[in-house]
């Protein structure tokens, strides 16, 4: 019996596989119930370029709650700029086995909004 956590990481491989294949920079989303996370990670997979997340101490303070869709918002925005600022414009967006509603697709939103191409 596959549980939930198992079907996510099974759906993720196949995203993963392809991206890896472009050989293309990917913008990692991780969600928990609490919190949301984003990194920018090398075409090879072994070097996070940029990084986010709603546990960083700056963040915690202009947000009441981690894990909602304003959380991800801001951490869309700040994905992008630490992306641009670290010169990368283009990447593939990698949700990670989640269903691209709600957070997810807030956090993409936002960061397409602040300038990442995906």
């Amino acid at each position: 019996m596959i549980d939930k956590k198992q079907a996510r990481l099974r759906r993720a491989r196949k995203t993963r596989a392809k991206i890896a294949e472009l050989k293309s920079v990917r913008l990692s989303v991780h969600r928990s119930n609490c919190h949301i996370y984003a990194q920018v990670i090398s075409a090879c997979g072994s070097k996070v370029l940029a990084a986010a997340s709603s546990l960083e101490p700056e963040v915690r303070k202009m947000l009441p709650n981690g894990g909602d869709i304003a959380a991800a918002k801001t951490i869309g925005v700040l994905i992008a700029e630490r992306a641009r600022s670290a010169g990368i414009e283009q990447v593939a967006f990698d949700r990670a086995g989640f269903r691209y509603h709600g957070r997810i697709k807030a956090l993409a939103d936002a960061a397409r909004e602040a300038g990442l191409k995906f």
